[in-house]
């Protein structure tokens, strides 16, 4: 009924309560109307069930439990964004190593249905946080997701192409390229980036910036540029002094 509406929804016994503020508890849903895909299969569900942080306007998923199967719609904190540098996801493929690990543990996935980080770990000679960087590399080219369910990795093939990565991914193509052309100094904790706009000085750990990207999302729209590219740098400088 109000399709651009953001709500937040909350159980109530066997139903959905829903609130027009935040309630403690309560998944938000940012325009309303983007679960209506849900609405054909409803006779045939099982049950219904609602992922998301229960704080502020953030991205939910919707999952349908169907007789043989599984529909899970993930939503985006709002209806003009979409996914690109939520999360983890860039700071996992701006590692210098994911695409090569992710070659190392594509032929030990073998359509398994649940994938076991430590025992990939194993298997592969690499570490569990090379895994995981590796798995959303995988995950970005369509080989790899992730059961909200099971809460676990299994391995499909999609017809994605690795190769455009970058392409999805602006501000990691442009970290790169800030740190090809020198343009970042580390020092310590803390990093210079020299870019046309003037010199942005980064908090490597805590991704920090004094950019406009930052100052406008506070890191909650992923890692501004400038941070990606003096982490990047950051562990180019402790890669060659070690």
């Amino acid at each position: 009924r109000r399709a651009g509406a953001t709500v937040w929804v909350s159980p109530a016994g066997r139903d959905l309560r829903v609130h027009d503020e935040h309630r403690p508890g309560a998944v938000c849903l940012a325009g309303a109307g983007r679960v209506a895909t849900l609405l054909p299969l409803l006779r045939f569900v099982k049950a219904l069930r609602v992922y998301g942080p229960a704080s502020g306007s953030t991205a939910g998923a919707w999952e349908l439990d169907l007789p043989g199967m599984r529909y899970t719609l993930v939503v985006s904190p709002a209806p003009s964004r979409g996914f690109s540098g939520e999360g983890a996801v860039l700071d996992h493929l701006a590692t210098d190593e994911a695409a090569g690990d992710a070659d190392v543990l594509a032929p030990l996935l073998a359509f398994e249905p649940a994938i076991e980080i430590g025992s990939l770990a194993d298997r592969s000679g690499l570490s569990p946080a090379r895994v995981r960087a590796a798995l959303t590399q995988l995950g970005t080219a369509g080989q790899v997701g992730y059961d909200l369910y099971e809460a676990t990795h299994f391995h499909r093939e999609l017809p994605y192409d690795r190769d455009q990565v970058a392409e999805l991914n602006p501000r990691l193509t442009a970290a790169r390229a800030l740190v090809a052309a020198g343009s970042v100094r580390v020092d310590g904790p803390v990093a210079e980036v020299r870019t046309e706009g003037g010199v942005r000085r980064v908090g490597i750990a805590d991704g920090t910036c004094t950019c406009e990207w930052w100052f406008d999302h506070r890191g909650s729209r992923g890692p501004c540029k400038h941070v990606l590219a003096a982490r990047i740098a950051a562990r180019v400088a402790v890669e060659a002094s070690a």
